[in-house]
């Protein structure tokens, strides 16, 4: 696998842009994603929470890009959500504002594997005490919350790492958001470093078929996600880890799901799978 592959990895398909025109209020989220990108304790952990699970345990990327890939991917199909009139219901719920759904989004997609720096098993639990110490610190930059605000919108980023990964069901659909967007990180430059190794794994096989993933509006439903395969093995990072993560999400009546099996990287279709 190439390092340019590995570069490419998730700039296909939708992209954030912080200066283009969203179907919601933007401007605390900018501000809050300019703080977090130059962070010297977050950037940190992001770099330092890969070594467990990459160079000790032979798994899959989760580090810097796996951050970046799932949080640009959580602000997309939010913003395919909200354009689809789907409600939020976070920080409603805590009597936020609608400009904070996507900030709790942003945070939690941020912070949600930073527990790996502890061990990869179990890390949602172990990355709930560290993010809330960030969490702690950072919000507090930030004039427009309040203390009761901080305490509020800490809360609802503690939920969404939480629901991230584990067998506890999101009960905000922020939290789903960040839950499906974690499973969006499948393309086969994931996969590179352990299959290098000799990592043989079923995770880093089938990521290995995936070429694309990419968003967008779906017929009849505000999202589509659409997979461009190579190997049918592929079908394990759709079948196994998307759609468990879909399940309960809040999300599953939003979200189509398309796997196109080229089955070679010369790109010619052969088979279309909806799932």
């Amino acid at each position: 696998m190439s390092d340019s592959e590995t570069a490419d990895r998730g700039e296909s398909g939708r992209v954030y842009d912080p200066d283009a025109d969203h179907d919601f209020p933007d401007e605390r989220l900018n501000t809050v994603l300019e703080t977090v990108q130059s962070d010297t304790e977050i950037t940190t952990y992001l770099e330092a929470q890969n070594v467990n699970p990459v160079d000790r345990k032979g798994y899959n990327d989760h580090g810097t890009k796996h951050i970046e890939i799932v949080r640009n991917r959580a602000l997309c199909l939010y913003e395919l959500l909200k354009a689809g009139d789907v409600a939020f219901n976070g920080a409603e719920q805590q009597g936020l504002e609608e400009a904070d759904e996507s900030v709790i989004i942003a945070l939690a997609a941020t912070l949600h594997d930073i527990g790996h720096v502890v061990h990869r098993d179990d890390h949602p639990y172990y990355s709930i005490p560290l993010a809330a110490d960030v969490l702690d610190r950072l919000l507090t930059e930030f004039d427009f919350y309040d203390a009761a605000e901080r305490v509020r919108m800490k809360g609802e980023v503690l939920h969404a790492i939480l629901c991230h990964h584990t067998e506890e069901t999101p009960l905000t659909t922020e939290a789903g958001v960040v839950r499906v967007a974690d499973a969006l990180d499948m393309e086969r430059g994931r996969s590179r470093i352990p299959y290098e190794k000799g990592g043989r794994g079923i995770n880093t096989i089938s990521s290995r078929a995936i070429r694309k993933v990419s968003l967008q509006p779906g017929n009849g439903m505000p999202v589509m996600v659409e997979i461009e395969m190579t190997d049918a093995a592929g079908v394990y990072q759709v079948d196994e880890l998307l759609k468990h993560k879909l399940h309960d999400s809040r999300l599953e009546e939003y979200v189509r799901i398309v796997a196109l099996n080229t089955h070679s990287d010369d790109g010619d279709l052969v088979e279309r799978i909806e799932l």
